[in-house]
């Protein structure tokens, strides 16, 4: 598991003076990603000449963002996320640069993050993040931006919320949406939040408009709660990079999916397609179960939206092929992918589907009806019928495609019986071709 801290920097070298030479020898199993956020002073400097070891190394990774213009707070923490993603970070933590960890912080990372994810193999427990709660009178203010979540849990949230474009609360509004996301909250050890006592003159420096009234208001006085769970769709922490000093060598963060949905009917290797995006790295459902399909048809069909769906990145199978629509109008920036296969095929697969012969699980669908919901509004009906099934077929698929027909950028066709796989899927989602073969993962009838 890697852990990377990120910190940006935009007119505070002389906190990253004091703060990046003992955090690095505090913690020397961490990562480290530091973003110049197009800041003014003799940042760069600095870290070429004082920490050239660790960037050689590869514990410490410089980026420069050298757009001018203001410290933009809930952007630069998505580029420096982003970045540690591009790192290979598992666990992103947020380290503000007038922030000490304290002495291995990294391993209490590491080791909080490595026993959640034991229980929840073991005991299916939810899902964590680590935060910081700032006491008054007995921290330091600028603690309460230290959050640490895995790469995907960033990625599920949509980022910090870019609408937070002066000091505020990003932090905030971050571990509120995660924990809508199904996260837990877990508060992190005292003994690991320390910070650089400094003036608010300082932290309203770029944006004075934002200052409140009072220097000593906190973010969570101007924090209007709301009922989103994922920010941004997709549009965050873009720009162009550099890496340490190759000012040769531009890095374009674009805008990334909101959600990818595999919109293929059901028996079109939805199945397969859920494994394939597993081994890509991204979190994928498929049929968890009935009450969970049914939830987000409801879910959807009610508000446009649906809470059961956004606790994961990426769906296949049923419900989510029929509401293509609605998923696209409540998810802007998604991925569509929609399997298809020859139609005689398909049909034999769906009718043995329907068979008690040939289907284990058929029996359940008469004890549990969430399936019937499901095929009712798939189909209009709960029984097999292949003269309805096939035009059912037929018209879903060309629906699709004249759906996204001028957007050939957002759909991406596989057809699965001319053998689609890595070639269509890795360029489309912008990963590289794994080693292993495309998975052809199916039932057993």
């Amino acid at each position: 598991m890697l852990i990377a801290f990120a910190t940006t920097c935009k007119g505070r070298v002389q906190h990253i003076k004091r703060t990046l030479p003992r955090n690095l020898a505090d913690n020397p199993s961490a990562k480290f990603i530091l973003l110049n956020y197009n800041s003014e002073d003799d940042l760069l400097e600095y870290v070429f000449k004082q920490h050239m070891r660790e960037i050689e190394d590869g514990r410490l990774t410089v980026y420069s963002y050298l757009k001018p213009g203001p410290f933009r707070m809930a952007h630069a923490k998505n580029m420096a996320h982003r970045l540690a993603m591009r790192e290979g970070a598992d666990v992103i933590v947020n380290v503000d640069a007038d922030n000490f960890t304290g002495p291995r912080f990294d391993n209490y990372v590491h080791y909080t993050f490595a026993n959640a994810a034991y229980d929840c193999q073991m005991f299916n427990s939810q899902k964590i993040f680590l935060w910081a709660r700032m006491i008054q009178g007995r921290m330091k203010r600028g603690v309460s931006g230290r959050i640490a979540m895995t790469s995907a849990a960033f990625l599920l949230a949509g980022g910090y919320d870019e609408r937070y474009a002066d000091w505020g609360p990003d932090d905030k509004d971050m571990t509120v949406r995660l924990k809508r996301l199904g996260f837990d909250g877990l508060e992190i050890d005292g003994r690991f939040l320390d910070a650089i006592n400094h003036k608010d003159a300082l932290r309203f420096k770029e944006y004075p408009q934002a200052k409140p009234a009072s220097c000593s208001a906190s973010s969570e006085q101007f924090y209007t709660p709301n009922d989103c769970n994922v920010a941004n769709f997709g549009n965050f922490g873009c720009g162009t990079v550099f890496r340490n000093y190759e000012f040769y060598n531009p890095i374009h963060l674009h805008p990334l999916p909101t959600r990818i949905f595999g919109i293929g009917m059901q028996k079109t290797a939805t199945t397969s397609l859920d494994a394939a995006l597993k081994i890509l790295g991204f979190e994928s459902a498929h049929w968890l179960d009935g009450r969970w399909a049914v939830a987000i048809l409801r879910e959807m069909r009610a508000a446009g939206r649906s809470p059961t769906l956004e606790q994961h990145y990426a769906l296949c199978d049923l419900p989510i092929a029929i509401l293509f629509r609605e998923l696209d109008r409540g998810y802007p920036g998604s991925k569509f992918i929609l399997t298809v296969r020859d139609e005689v095929d398909w049909l034999k697969s769906t009718r043995d589907h329907w068979s008690y012969e040939h289907n284990t699980h058929r029996t359940d669908w008469d004890k549990y009806p969430a399936a019937h919901v499901i095929h009712r509004a798939t189909y209009g009906q709960k029984q097999f019928d292949p003269l309805i099934f096939l035009e059912r077929y037929r018209r879903h698929n060309a629906e699709v495609k004249e759906y996204f027909r001028n957007r050939p950028n957002d759909v991406l066709v596989m057809d699965m019986s001319k053998g689609s796989g890595w070639n269509e899927l890795c360029p489309f989602v912008e990963k590289r071709i794994p080693k292993e073969p495309y998975p052809r993962a199916y039932a057993a009838y």
